[in-house]
């Protein structure tokens, strides 16, 4: 995505509890020169800010023009992660814009490959076990998680159709009294003029 240098920008994800997120980004400027983006911003860095559904800032910390964060969730929700360059520029024009390459890694747990390699077969089939084991127990978490967030919904949608009956019944009920008002009252007005 692009911004602007002291632009703050963004993303939401929604992420389940106990899990690790990891994420790797990489900054080019724009070069007005060359009309192009540059491979690397040197002496450009971001702050990554993480916040979690309640607000607390979960990660603030200063990066290189590229890096990676991590964190670990420990509420299930709507995760805010946002990233703002700590350019020192007096004069920001509209040609000074950033891109950032940024990829997110929801619950991977990522393997040595040069560990494995030192270990016998053995070794490595163990590893590799332990590593499919924890995936099976992210897939369960993130089962759990969307489990809990179907049933919020559904008694909320529940909730909304209870809502919804009592409101036409009290509408139902409304229209008739004042039915029967407008009748009581054009009898009683053409009793008054003696058209009846």
């Amino acid at each position: 995505f692009h911004s602007g240098e002291r632009e703050e920008k963004c993303i939401i994800e929604d992420i389940p509890s106990d899990t690790l997120v990891v994420g790797n980004y990489k900054v080019q400027r724009w070069d007005v020169y060359k009309h192009d983006f540059l491979e690397s911003a040197p002496g450009l860095g971001m702050f990554v800010t993480v916040s979690t559904p309640s607000g607390e800032v979960l990660l603030s910390k200063l990066y290189g023009p590229q890096g990676t964060f991590s964190f670990t969730s420990y509420l299930s929700g709507e995760h805010i992660i946002c990233f703002q360059s700590n350019s020192t520029r007096l004069v920001v024009t509209a040609a000074s814009k950033l891109r950032i390459h940024l990829d997110i890694r929801v619950g991977e747990h990522f393997l040595d490959e040069s560990v494995i390699q030192a270990k016998d077969k053995v070794n490595e089939v163990n590893i590799r076990l332990e590593h499919l084991i924890e995936q099976i127990h992210h897939v369960t978490r993130e089962q759990d998680y969307e489990r809990e967030r179907e049933e919020k919904f559904r008694k909320t949608s529940e909730e909304t159709n209870s809502n919804i009956l009592w409101w036409a019944i009290a509408q139902t009920l409304i229209l008739i009294s004042v039915g029967i008002w407008q009748i009581k009252s054009l009898r009683d007005f053409f009793i008054s003029k003696k058209l009846v």
